[in-house]
């Protein structure tokens, strides 16, 4: 019998049996791919099978699936979550013939095939892997690189990976494959070795065996190993040995197994990455392989890579087409491929900017050793390899590049060689566990010798090396790791599983329904070592055994127990036991605490390992005991419990803790049984013979022990307190004496057991646990339990301040005396007392208060890794309370002291290093220091809620602190913390990838009908709403900017028109306003600039330019094309054009687009290829043109279609600003003549595209003054024209193009362009724009001018008509903002008629302007200074333009002198727009409008002639568009008056140029929709020189002076500065009130302006801060001084800034003048009835659902609450939420509930005492004192009336107490003697709250004798005993209880 329970006391109980089936399997039979392929690959087999086709399939069929069924393979592991978060279920990889089936799922969660792949050949394997995406190969750290997780399926001759995000990537590989290691760094390949590996011939070079790849479009490179050689020198050489076979992996540590076939020994290596001597050393030493007889070959093998180039099939012999390694011919060596900029080349090697050929992809790795997969007949192997056919072609070789080895292996161990070491002992498993305790071990499973080695390792102290340490073997058949609980599963040769940690057995494993595999103890007998040693011997008797019920067991027993016989037997019969009952064949698939088990019938099944412990009060208590026990003790420990906990029917939860107990004390060597109170824990089932000492058997006649047990137990004291009872007045007394005495006497503990030396320290730790879970209150009644424990171990060592300081706290639990077991004085010698052990028990509530008191602390002790809320909270007081901010800093603090054993590196060290203060964010006062330290540490908003309140206080006062004024910067989890949601959103969508957009509107795009569509659909309504509120402007924008509707062709006919004159009339007035028509895309562009994110599965709508009318009254249509007029040909080409641009504006560069989706666009019709012109240049201008491929820009540009070419060019350089891409210039370059060398072809270039070329070059190289391209364009302003009418029409607009295009290149350099000195820029120009004869051309096109032009007669010199504008211009850019006045001076408009003569009005313009650019400083926004730019010449002169008669006057020349007049103003007008674009300055506006309106009338007057209507024209407009820059974005109403006007002007002068910039302006005022501005930077200034050129076209295909398509070169002026504040609660946009506060500059101080968002900022670096500012929203500053990157992503984001109503705030919109809040109807009646308000209203201020559901169900009378709690609770509230403090709301009912149970003395537990002491004595504190003198406007934090009200309560109940008799209880207590029970828990809430110094400090001040209170004030000044709580004790202590007079 005793046997038996032996056997069944190391059992360990698995659970959850489940049959287990790959859940891939299933899902094949059904996946559709798999009965095709199948079939496809059967279908000649079904037809030799047999002339019934049907049958034969079938059968085959059959066939097929019984082939599979072997082929079929899996892997599990443990569920990974994108998130982070901890998951608990399995993944499953299965693979079967083509197919690889990924899946998830637990029993908790339904299986689910996550991805299913299917590919081309049989699948070999399939792992997962990560793959590190590193930005840059040279940095060594690849700590913070990205991970891509792939999964890699292995085919024979290739290998396919698919990344999670849903890359694919292929490589080919280049030799066979028997096995893909995944790696910590990528993927690990061994080369199968053929047979014939050593060739004939010359001796070679042996072949590397093993290879890395470290991405998918990386190179396959070999693996280097560096060994130690026995002469102590390393060498480093590539891995050959083709003996040596991978068994093993790891990526943590990251290790790789070997093992050496030829000698039988395994070895472990470290993989890491290869140092750059190393490659040295390696790629030496393999080139000095060419010995003389041998250079044939010259490295190892190039020859062979030869005959692939000279085009062989690579199918020659292995040898043959591994082509060396070292000598290959780079295909990739033309200098084209290297400079490939990524911009546009290939798909997914964008994500690799470092793979070795960009463009190409792995090709050229797979040239370099192309080993074949087939091997060849023997025939043509000789012939191969011939001697001669190598050398030749080795001669051929080219220069050769090395391939470089990326990984390495160093040699870490191998394993001792022993004398008999079978040949075939390769370990079939290898797996790393750890023990219980951390020890890790390697263990392998050699199935030839059954056994499992386990080798111990440790890391090195200095972190860098692996320690191996000593072997262990154990008899196994099979072992698998258990890593949740850390120990292992080891399959005995006699088929029991057996549990082990580390190499201690813990137990065998029972499981629930599998028969046990023999009774007999299969170890005491020898048993002969047959070969059949390895077949396990299931019983013959299992069948009958199926459960293990003890009457079948206890038969079989003895009679097993000595029939070695029956062993025999079996071993002869092997057929006869293997169809006996079933038993474990094998075990696999471990993860977390489960594992599968394959029995013999070729099931499985899925059992769970019970955990260590599943409470979390056992698990901490384990935790801790086992940190401070030395190692082996602590397994044994581990173990003893472990097979406690988990033995067959083990315990439930409930009882875990009583388990734990017992088994605990069992160690520590008590007896149980005998102690009263663990006597009375109730176990499920007697579980005393596992835990219990033998025990004598009991006698038949019974003892005494059984009455007192009897006496001890619930059912006695039930009895006892019976009210019969009491009336037959039993007296129970004098038993339960002689009981005490009697159970005292014979108690002592057994000093043999395994931790009774120990007892002090683990009673230590436990304390340190009980002080830990104080801090939980969540944990209460674990804290109870673990007091009865502590208070036992306290008493039995005499440690009287222990249980004194567990009375105070628990007085209802710890009674004053209680059963003591004795410990004999020999024995407490064995007792180990630990360093760290105090005798004055740690309190962390008694340190808080002693920090709060501003007394000095001693380090407070605490247990790394187990007691982490102790150190939080110390370590925030120390930062918070004493204001020591190094107290959070990494070195250790001296406010913590850390308990460890000294000898042990613990695991916690390592974890402290985790939590380093992060010093990105900003912090300026403790408390946010403490709340950023505090989210470091991983602290949340949930962890503060389960502190106490006393405790959490100062926590939540720094909070509040931040609350109210955070930095904008913090991280998302600070933001979180101190509960500003609207922060923490707007941090997390900083992290965002730009396409996810809080504002897009949800406008589905296909609702709307074809004739709806005028492009502008797609406009956030919600915000244009709020920004124009008042009016409907917006409406009329659309209205007037859309060209999809027909136009009203209102025509008269009067009565002498006959109706075909009249046709002809109304026609040519639709001629007239399509002219305004066509103009109006570009307009419309900019107004829906970046509004969409287009859906990637539909092309772009753009909508159609409608170019017909309808005439009133009969709405006929008129038509253009009907033939009765003339229309100029290609008029709409370039509208069209224009058309496409603004439907390609429209896509935000946030937009989800690629190369495919551009394509996709492309139109069907011939007729639209304008428009998807325009459109690849507004992707271009958008940014997106950068992912189309070269090979559809190389497409595009081949169609040789004029206005592609201009799109492409111009976008590609514009998307490449200024970056001097190579490959875009060469694109560019084409293009342009002047830039190809002189011998060049010439091409047919049109003239337009050269001109966009042109300005292309200006784009890419903006602001670099690149020399050459300087000089080029230099040349080219003034290029003359050619012989043969080359270069002679619209030489104009070619000439601006070159000196914008200069302007550019030397944007703002001014005078230091280094290294031009010599080209003479600014004098050039100079002679450019005032004339002169043609200098000398130097340079390359010499030859090209020789002959003028046959057409065009120029003579010498230069035609300043042609190159004035472009030199103008590219002065002004290059001196742009230098205020350089000598050449300023150079621009002044002459002052003489003579001078004036010679220059073109127009050009005044020109020149006004760019003086003004270069003087950028002067510009002043009044209408002083634009006159003062007028000569005096012409002030004086020129003619008021409202005067009748004209002056007569002979020399002057009055149409000069006015023409230059307005020319000149408007020149000005135009810098005043450039000087304060998008600035909405509000004098620039008063002073532009003041024109406008002048030109206006100046239209209209009489002598308008004079100047010319058109010149006039041309001024309103250049005024228009600089008023329209000045207002840019803002949509202000009275310059949309004047567009809208200006609209209706269709007739006269108006001209297709006119509506165009009319209608730009119109654009330019609504930019993006109010979401865009223009910027002023120096880029900005010549994007829009270029755009709003101030020479209109005259009609739509004019592009004689300036390139049309150059105007929307606005977008890269425009930069997004619209602030929307959203509603963090409601997600919706809202106004907020800002203060902006502007940087002092030399025209005005720093200024704060106060701005109504939504709205646009001023430019950001004119800004110091920007701050939301109260009452109704929560503060938030945004500091630009650091920085504007902030900003900046905000803003680009479509500038979302969250917000968050303030309680009791309603948002502007609902309340605009702010009367409806709730704080101003209180102040209105501020009496008492305010405060209780009702509690309906309380929704109008918090969203709070806890809040609102508190209103409801405690501030309503209901029968149970009273009238005065309810007003308590209504004030509450009101307080809480007007304070903005709901946090608080717990806190202050706690305390309520607190005062009202003490003064119904039903205290059993002090801790809320202790909390409210404490925050009494916080806002007593002087760090909180100090805070109030230094931020006396802040909140109130806890209300100031409150407080005193509780200390006063709580004072008055205990002095009540004390006059009702508790005086004598105190008296007693301060002389030791035991009191009445009933008084005991007022005592303790006494001695708490009066904090009455412990009984044992009380004698070592000598109160004897003491005859008046200062004296007693003296004593006690030591023991910092509080004055108030003296004077209650002196009438006790003094023992004269008279009145006390002071």
């Amino acid at each position: 019998m005793s046997n038996f329970y032996e056997e069944r006391a190391t059992m360990i109980a698995a659970g959850d049996l489940q049959e287990f089936v790959p859940f891939g399997r299933d899902h094949c039979k059904h996946h559709p791919n798999a009965l095709n392929l199948q079939l496809r690959q059967l279908q000649p087999a079904s037809e030799l099978w047999s002339s019934d086709g049907a049958a034969g399939l079938v059968g085959s069929l059959q066939e097929v699936t019984i082939h599979e069924k072997q082929k079929e393979s899996w892997q599990l592991r443990k569920g990974v979550s994108e998130i982070g978060e901890e998951v608990d279920y399995d993944e499953e990889l299965y693979v079967a013939g083509n197919m690889v089936i990924w899946s998830k799922g637990s029993k908790s969660q339904a299986l689910a095939v996550y991805k299913a792949f299917t590919v081309d050949s049989p699948v070999q394997q399939a792992l997962w892997c990560d793959f590190i995406i590193s930005q840059d190969k040279s940095e060594r750290d690849y700590s913070s690189d990205e991970v891509e997780k792939c999964i890699c399926i292995l085919q024979s001759s290739c290998i396919n990976m698919h990344s999670i995000e849903g890359k694919d990537y292929i490589a080919s590989l280049p030799f066979q494959v028997t096995s893909v290691w995944p790696t910590k760094y990528g993927l690990l390949f061994e080369r199968s070795s053929s047979s014939h590996e050593v060739p004939p011939g010359p001796p070679r070079e042996p072949l590397p065996t093993m290879f890395s790849m470290l991405h998918p479009l990386d190179e396959i490179t070999p693996l280097v190993c560096k060994s130690g050689s026995l002469f102590g020198s390393s060498r480093v050489q590539y891995v050959v040995d083709h003996t040596m076979k991978i068994v093993f992996l790891d990526t943590d540590p990251s290790i790789v197994m070997t093992y050496d076939s030829v000698q039988g020994l395994h070895s472990v290596w470290a993989l890491r990455r290869v140092k750059t001597e190393e490659e040295n050393v390696v790629l030496k030493f393999s080139e000095q392989g060419g010995t003389p007889q041998n250079v044939a070959t010259s490295s190892s093998l190039t020859a062979h890579l030869r005959s692939l180039s000279k085009g062989d099939s690579p199918v020659a012999s292995p040898f043959q087409n591994y082509s060396s390694i070292h000598s290959q011919s780079r295909s990739t060596s033309s200098p084209s491929l290297h400079s490939r900029s990524p911009s546009i080349s290939n798909m997914a090697a964008l994500s690799r900017a470092h793979s070795p050929a960009l463009g190409v992809h792995s090709f050229s790795g797979v040239q370099r050793f192309n080993l074949s997969s087939h091997n060849q007949s023997p025939k043509r192997h000789s012939i191969s390899h011939s001697p001669n056919s190598n050398s030749n072609g080795s001669f051929l070789a080219p220069e050769t590049e090395p391939i470089v080895p990326e990984l390495c292996i160093d040699h870490l161990w191998t394993e001792t060689i022993t004398n008999i070491r079978e040949k075939n002992s390769q370990a079939s498993k290898v797996f790393i566990t750890s023990d219980l305790c951390g020890q890790k071990f390697l263990c392998f499973l050699v199935e030839s010798q059954l056994q499992l080695r386990c080798v111990k390792f440790q890391e090195s102290n200095d972190k860098t090396q692996l320690i191996f340490g000593s072997v262990t073997n154990i008899q196994a058949k099979d072992a698998a790791p258990v890593e949740k609980i850390d120990t292992m599963l080891v399959l005995e040769g006699s088929g029991n599983l057996v549990l082990y940690t580390g190499v201690v057995r813990v137990g065998k494993v029972f499981i629930p329904g599998l028969p046990a595999p023999s009774l007999t103890m299969s170890n005491t007998m020898p048993r002969p070592s047959t070969p059949l040693d390895s077949v396990s011997t299931p019983n013959p008797l299992s069948k009958l055994l199926g459960s293990l019920d003890e009457a079948v067991l206890l038969s079989p027993v003895p009679e097993l127990r000595d029939s070695s016989k029956l062993h025999d037997s079996l071993y002869n019969e092997d057929c006869t036991f293997q169809q006996l009952g079933t038993y474990i064949h094998s075990i696999r698939d471990p993860v977390c605490n489960r594992v599968t088990l394959e029995l013999s019938n070729g099931s499985m099944v899925r059992i769970t390992i019970p955990e260590i412990a599943t409470s979390e009060l056992v698990q901490t208590c384990l935790q801790a005991i086992k940190f401070i026990l030395p190692k082996e003790i602590a397994v044994q420990m581990l173990v003893k419990w472990y097979s406690v906990h988990s033995a067959p029917g083990g315990p439930s939860y409930h009882s875990e803790w009583n388990l734990f107990v017992t088994c605990l004390m069992n160690m520590m060597g008590y007896n149980t049984d005998r102690l009263a109170w663990t006597r009375n824990f109730d176990f499920e089932g007697s579980l005393s013979p596992v835990i219990a000492p033998k025990k004598a058997r009991p006698s038949e006649t019974g003892s005494d022990d059984d009455w007192e047990y009897l006496l001890n137990s619930d059912y006695h004291q039930n009895v006892e307190s019976h009210l019969l009872n009491r009336s037959l007045c039993l007296s129970p007394l004098e038993v339960s004496q002689v009981k005490d005495e009697d159970f005292s006497r014979n108690l002592s503990l057994d000093s043999s057991t395994l931790l009774f030396t120990h007892i002090p320290a683990v009673f230590f730790v436990l304390h340190l646990v009980y002080e830990e879970l104080k801090l939980n209150t969540l944990m209460g009644e674990g804290i109870r339990s673990l007091v009865e424990l502590l208070v036992q171990l306290a008493r039995d060592l005499k440690l009287e301040a222990y249980v004194d300081h567990y009375y105070r706290d628990y007085p209802a639990l710890v009674r004053t005396t209680g059963q003591v077991c004795t410990v004999d004085h020999g024995q407490t010698g064995f007792m180990h007392h630990p360093s760290f052990f105090t005798s004055e028990p740690p309190s962390i509530y008694q340190w808080v208060s002693s920090c709060l008191k501003g007394e000095g602390v001693p380090p407070y002790p605490y247990l790394p890794g187990i007691c982490e809320r102790s150190r939080l909270v110390v370590l925030s007081i120390a930062l918070y309370i004493l204001g020591d901010e190094s107290s959070v800093s990494d070195e250790p603090s001296q406010y913590l002291s850390r308990i460890s054993i000294a000898p042990q590196k613990s695991q916690a060290e390592q974890e402290e290093n985790r939590f380093s203060f992060r010093h990105s964010t900003s912090v300026s006062s403790l408390a946010e220091r403490l709340v950023v330290w505090m989210t470091n540490v991983g602290f949340t908003l949930r962890d503060l809620e389960t502190l106490p309140f006393g405790i959490a206080l100062p926590i939540r006062d720094a909070i509040y602190h931040c609350r109210e004024q955070p930095a904008s910067d913090w991280p998302e989890a600070v933001c979180l913390l101190i509960g500003r949601q609207d922060l923490s959103k707007q941090a997390c969508e900083g992290n965002l990838p730009k396409g996810t957009s809080v504002l897009s509107s949800d406008v589905p795009s296909g609702t709307e009908t074809e004739e709806e569509d005028d492009g502008m659909n797609d406009m956030n309504q919600e915000v244009m709403s709020l920004i124009w509120s008042e009016d409907l402007r917006v409406q009329d924008v659309r209205r007037l900017l859309q060209s999809a509707h027909p136009v009203r062709v209102n025509v008269v006919q009067y009565p002498e028109l006959s109706d075909h004159e009249f046709i002809e009339e109304k026609e040519n007035r639709l001629l007239q306003l399509c002219q305004r028509t066509m103009a109006l895309p570009v307009g419309r562009g900019m107004f829906t600039l970046f509004s969409y994110h287009p859906v990637p599965t539909e092309p772009l709508p753009i909508p159609k330019l409608n170019l017909t009318g309808r005439a009133p009254p009969r709405n006929t249509t008129v038509d253009l094309n009907s033939g009765n007029i003339d229309v100029p040909p290609n008029m709409t080409s370039w509208a069209s054009f224009h058309n496409g641009v603004a439907a390609g504006l429209k896509i935000a560069p946030a937009s989800q687009i690629d190369s495919a989706w551009i394509v996709y666009n492309k139109p069907k019709h011939a007729e639209l290829a304008n428009e998807y012109a325009g459109f690849l240049m507004a992707l271009g201008l958008n940014g997106h043109l950068t992912k189309l491929a070269t090979l559809n820009i190389h497409d595009y540009l081949t169609k040789g279609h004029e206005m592609t070419s201009i799109g492409l060019l111009l976008g590609v350089s514009a998307a490449k600003l200024g970056t001097m891409d190579m490959s875009i210039t060469r694109l560019l370059s084409i293009h342009i003549p002047a830039l190809l060398p002189p011998t060049s072809t010439e091409l047919d270039v049109p003239h337009n595209v050269q001109v966009a070329a042109v300005v292309g070059i200006g784009l890419i190289y903006q602001g670099t003054a690149h020399r050459h391209t300087a000089e080029v364009l230099l040349a080219e302003i003034g290029r003359p024209p050619g012989p043969e009418m080359e270069y002679c029409t619209d030489r104009e607009s070619y000439s601006l193009a070159a000196g914008l295009a200069l302007g550019m290149v030397c944007l703002g350099h001014g005078s230091n362009l280094i290294g031009m000195s010599d080209l003479n820029v600014p004098e050039q120009l100079y002679q450019y724009m005032v004339g002169g004869h043609r200098r000398f051309q130097a340079g390359m096109h010499r030859e090209k001018h020789k002959s003028p032009s046959y057409q065009i007669k120029e003579g010498d010199t230069i035609n300043v008509d042609v190159t004035c504008p472009g030199a103008t211009l590219a002065l002004a850019m290059i001196y742009l903002k230098t205020n350089n006045r000598s050449i300023a001076d150079w621009l002044r408009a002459p002052d003489t008629m003579y001078l004036l003569d010679f220059v073109k009005p127009e050009f005044l313009l020109l020149r006004t302007l760019a003086r003004c650019l270069i003087l950028w400083d002067d510009i002043l926004p009044n209408s002083k200074w634009v006159d003062s730019n007028v000569p005096q010449i012409i002030r004086e002169n020129s003619i008021s333009l409202s005067e009748i008669e004209l002056p007569c006057s002979e020399d002057l020349n009055l149409e000069t002198l006015s023409q230059a007049h307005v020319y000149i103003i408007a020149g000005a007008c135009l810098s005043l727009g450039f000087r304060f674009a998008g600035s909405e300055n509000l004098s620039a506006f008063n002073c532009l409008h003041k024109f406008a309106k002048d030109f206006m009338t100046y239209l209209s007057a009489p002598n308008a002639s004079v100047t010319g209507p058109y010149n006039l024209e041309t001024c309103l407009s250049v005024v228009l568009l600089s008023l329209a820059m000045v207002m840019a974005g803002s949509g202000n109403l009275k310059v949309l008056q004047l567009c809208r006007f200006l609209h209706m002007k269709t007739g006269g002068e108006m001209n297709y140029g006119f509506h165009l910039a009319h209608h730009m302006a119109l654009g330019l005022l609504f930019l993006g929709g109010g979401r865009y501005s223009l910027s002023t930077s120096n880029s900005s200034i010549a994007a829009l020189l270029c755009a709003l050129y101030p020479h209109f076209p005259a009609h739509s295909t004019d592009n004689r002076y300036h390139l049309q398509a150059l105007r929307h070169l606005y977008v890269l002026a425009a930069e997004p500065r619209l602030l929307v504040p959203v509603d963090v609660d409601t997600n919706t946009p809202c106004y907020a009130l800002l203060e902006v506060t502007y940087k002092g500059t030399q025209w005005y101080e720093q200024t704060k302006e106060e701005l109504m968002a939504p709205t646009l900022l001023p430019e950001l670096h004119l800004l110091k801060q920007i701050k939301v500012k109260g009452p109704r929203y929560w503060e938030l500053l945004i500091d630009l001084s650091k920085g504007t990157q902030h900003l900046k992503s905000i803003l680009s984001k479509d500038g979302v800034l969250y917000v968050k109503l303030r309680a009791g705030q309603l948002s502007y919109k609902e309340d605009p003048m702010g009367w409806q809040s709730l704080l101003a109807q209180t102040v209105a009646n501020r009496n008492s009835e305010a405060r209780a308000f009702k509690p309906e209203t309380i929704s109008a201020f918090t969203s709070d659902p806890a809040l609102l559901s508190f209103a409801e169900y405690f501030c309503k009378p209901t029968v149970n609450m009273g009238q005065e709690i309810l007003d308590l609770f209504s004030s509450v509230l009101y307080e809480c939420v007007t304070q903005e403090t709901p946090e608080m709301l717990p806190a202050y009912i706690a305390m309520d509930q607190a005062v009202r149970r003490l003064g119904r003395s039903e205290m059993s537990e002090t801790s809320e005492l202790w909390q409210i002491k404490l925050v009494l004595e916080f806002f007593s504190s002087r760090s909180h004192q100090e805070r109030l003198q230094n931020h006396p406007k802040r909140g109130l934090f806890m209300n100031s009336e409150f407080l005193p009200v509780v200390k006063c309560t709580i004072d008055n109940t205990l002095d009540q107490w004390l006059q009702a008799g508790g005086d004598g209880c105190v008296h007693s207590y301060l002389n030791g003697q035991p009191c009445e029970g009933s008084q005991l828990s007022m005592l303790a809430c006494f001695l708490v709250y009066h904090s009455v110094p412990a009984l044992r400090h009380l004698p070592s001040i000598g109160l004897e004798g003491s005859t008046s209170f200062a004296e007693l004030l003296f004593k006690f000044k030591q023991l910092k005993m509080p004055v108030r709580a003296l004077l209650r004790l002196a009438p006790l202590l003094l023992g004269n209880p008279q009145p006390m007079v002071m």
